[in-house]
């Protein structure tokens, strides 16, 4: 026998996806950002000549989107269609078109031609910075390794020339580099660089520090940080990690070594958080891989990862502020 519900239906379960959505929502600084892109798009008197533009902040959120779930630009088209969710996000439920995956693309070249990942990362870091989440005391510096196609069966018979090969222990490794200066304290992400594999950790050192710390902290791969040209004139204590080879030479039962083996473990633990970013980015947001050809607009995409990240981080305190 059916029971009777008094007309009153039992209240949809939200998804993950959903919790996600709308905690993002609250905490991505929209107008901040569109102020960023605006002067950029497109104007009103070219729309007279063509269909009219969709809102500039209906493809930042469509951008994200391809962020968070890691989207091609015609899978981001399709998603579109199939998902009433991502089109009530966006702002577009109900509409009569959505953008296709031209749109989609012309929009992202517009934040690539004017750097405008670069100016998302500091507007959301400098709001972080009014409401004291970033302490900007000290600066872990790390660089991991972005894997690149390595077939030559595409259309040019070539990899990608701004690609590069580096070995790391016994294994060969083919693709970007991404160096990230992150905050000590809070572990956010306040400098990315994007470069050729092959390059050397320690020359873009200086590169990742934003001038306000007092101190870094890096890996054995920045030994010498402190020697380089370019590191004469800031006052920062550097903290880098013994080389293995010479860490495993210690003697256990030397009271000097003893002392040595802690302060390691102690830098060790601070240099941890510079792990968390690469997580978020790698698996959680899924880009383990490069996406584009060029170093460019995987630079520009793994700038924007890191500002949302930044946000995802400490969405808990800033829904906390928000009441």
């Amino acid at each position: 026998m059916n029971q009777i519900t008094l007309g009153l239906d039992p209240l949809p379960k939200k998804t993950r996806k959903e919790v996600f959505l709308d905690e993002m929502n609250q905490v991505v600084p929209w107008s901040a950002l569109v102020a960023l892109i605006h002067p950029h798009a497109r104007g009103a008197h070219q729309a007279l000549r063509g269909r009219p533009p969709f809102a500039v902040e209906t493809m930042l959120r469509i951008h994200c989107l391809q962020l968070w779930w890691n989207l091609s630009d015609p899978a981001m088209e399709e998603e579109l269609h199939e998902r009433p969710l991502y089109r009530r996000f966006v702002g577009l439920e109900g509409a009569a078109r959505l953008p296709d995956e031209t749109t989609i693309l012309r929009f992202r070249h517009l934040l690539e031609r004017h750097q405008i990942a670069a100016q998302v990362l500091a507007t959301i870091n400098a709001a972080l910075a009014q409401q004291g989440l970033i302490l900007k005391t000290g600066t872990v510096v790390d660089a991991s390794i972005t894997s690149a196609p390595s077939s030559t069966k595409n259309q040019t018979g070539k990899r990608d020339p701004e690609m590069h090969q580096t070995k790391r222990g016994n294994q060969w490794h083919h693709g970007m580099k991404m160096h990230i200066g992150v905050d000590a304290e809070s572990d956010l992400v306040h400098t990315v660089i994007g470069t050729a594999a092959n390059v050397n950790d320690v020359t873009q050192g200086s590169a990742l520090l934003h001038g306000e710390e007092t101190e870094v902290w890096g890996d054995a791969g920045y030994q010498g940080l402190d020697k380089r040209e370019e590191f004469q004139d800031k006052n920062v204590r550097v903290n880098i990690a013994m080389r293995p080879g010479k860490r495993r030479a210690l003697d256990p039962n030397r009271e000097l070594h003893q002392l040595l083996e802690k302060a390691e473990k102690v830098k060790a633990s601070i240099r941890a958080k510079v792990e968390h970013p690469f997580r978020l980015i790698k698996q959680q947001f899924g880009y383990a891989k490069v996406r584009y050809r060029g170093l460019k607009k995987n630079t520009a995409r793994l700038t924007m990862l890191c500002a949302m990240g930044n946000l995802w981080v400490v969405r808990c305190q800033l829904l906390g502020m928000q009441g």
